[in-house]
């Protein structure tokens, strides 16, 4: 069964797309995101805040989030489901 985790503004991802989490800051990440907006495969679940991790997904498309990058791994590591609110 797939495991689904949050990533904040009540938005769910699948754990077995995910291939790496990874910070927004440095240079190679942000013309991967940027490639990703040109193309139209990147997923913007920030609600207009700072983006502060990085999906990169099966697929290739990178879903952005305004969550640290530690507290969605630690969110997939305990099992959590889309059910809790931290």
């Amino acid at each position: 069964m797939n495991r689904l985790i949050h990533i904040g503004f009540g938005n769910i991802v699948n754990t077995e797309k995910i291939i790496a989490i990874v910070s927004p800051d440095s240079a190679p990440i942000k013309r991967l995101v940027q490639k990703a907006r040109e193309l139209g495969t990147a997923v913007d679940a920030t609600q207009g805040r700072k983006t502060k991790s990085v999906l990169i997904m099966e697929g290739g498309q990178l879903v952005l989030s305004a969550l640290l990058p530690e507290t969605i791994a630690g969110r997939a590591q305990s099992g959590e489901d889309e059910g809790e609110e931290t």
